[in-house]
């Protein structure tokens, strides 16, 4: 079982260290453990339960009607709410306690309504990524653990695929080849895999070599499918201290090409880019750019 610091409740629920504060003080459906030495902590039903709460309280009930619930009326009270229309955030919050708990049929149902409401590339767009932001945060800060990253990562993957999988275009039709990869050392490939299917999607032919590629991979398949764009996603690696001199390196080997860079590391480090070089900051900048290019 897992533990938690009300830091780590805060980043997770969005409710302030502060206001958890006043509530074990004043109402009585949560109390911190508390270790051998005296440090406070709360477990994974701690978690769930302020998760719950969070989720409530966004949906007009008031806290000191919540406190009162039970546990089992709370949990069912949040999956009628899961259930319904709901906004991006509330989405996103459902996500994080399917995440939470490994729980892939409750994953797979808030996928389900999601992409009925609004199919799959706006889902993609407006709740998946958003979700990516915020668990990569927490993962950073230790908030969640990595078989929880890993599990919920894996079955976005799987849907991803599946989409990809489900688009069929004649060899006669491709418009502009693009050619997909992620550098050395580099893993993180959830960015990469929706890119090649919005780049699919819009009858484009994707040559997609995935992570960890050495550089010199990338020059012999690029010799030899002669791209339109190259593209790749910076999470991790190169570190920021290796990121400007790789950037150089892309722009004057492939100087006779676009390419395409996205990833966090591009939103914490001051770059100088070449001609050759378009930094996306948005997902929708790369769908602005292939439906310019397509002339859309």
């Amino acid at each position: 079982m897992s533990t938690y610091s009300i830091k780590d409740l805060e980043q997770l629920s969005g409710i302030k260290a502060h206001t958890l504060r006043i509530w074990e003080q004043r109402y009585d459906f949560i109390k911190p453990k508390r270790t051998e030495t005296n440090i406070r902590y709360y477990d994974d039903r701690d978690l769930k339960l302020i998760l719950n709460v969070s989720l409530l309280k966004e949906n007009g009930h008031k806290i000191s009607k919540i406190s009162r619930m039970p546990y089992d009326d709370m949990q069912n009270e949040v999956i009628k709410l899961t259930e319904k229309k709901l906004s991006y955030p509330e989405q996103i919050h459902s996500l994080t306690l399917a995440m939470i708990d490994h729980d892939e049929e409750r994953f797979e149902k808030i996928m389900s309504t999601i992409i009925l409401q609004l199919g799959f590339q706006m889902t993609m767009v407006k709740v998946i990524y958003p979700f990516l932001v915020k668990i990569g945060i927490l993962w950073q800060t230790g908030a969640i653990t990595p078989s929880q990253e890993h599990f919920i990562s894996n079955l976005i993957r799987q849907k991803i695929i599946v989409a990809i999988d489900g688009l069929f275009i004649p060899a006669t039709e491709y418009r502009k080849k693009y050619l997909l990869f992620l550098p050395e050392e580099e893993m993180h490939e959830l960015s990469l895999l929706f890119s090649s299917y919005i780049i699919k999607s819009r009858k484009n032919k994707v040559v997609y070599i995935g992570q960890n590629t050495p550089f010199e991979d990338v020059i012999k398949v690029y010799n030899q499918q002669k791209p339109d764009f190259l593209l790749t996603v910076i999470t991790a690696h190169p570190q920021p201290c290796d990121l400007q001199p790789y950037l150089d390196k892309l722009s004057q080997t492939f100087h006779n090409t676009e390419i395409l860079i996205s990833g966090r590391q591009l939103l914490e480090e001051d770059l100088e880019t070449g001609t050759n070089i378009n930094l996306l900051y948005r997902l929708e900048d790369l769908i602005e750019f292939v439906d310019e290019q397509n002339g859309e």
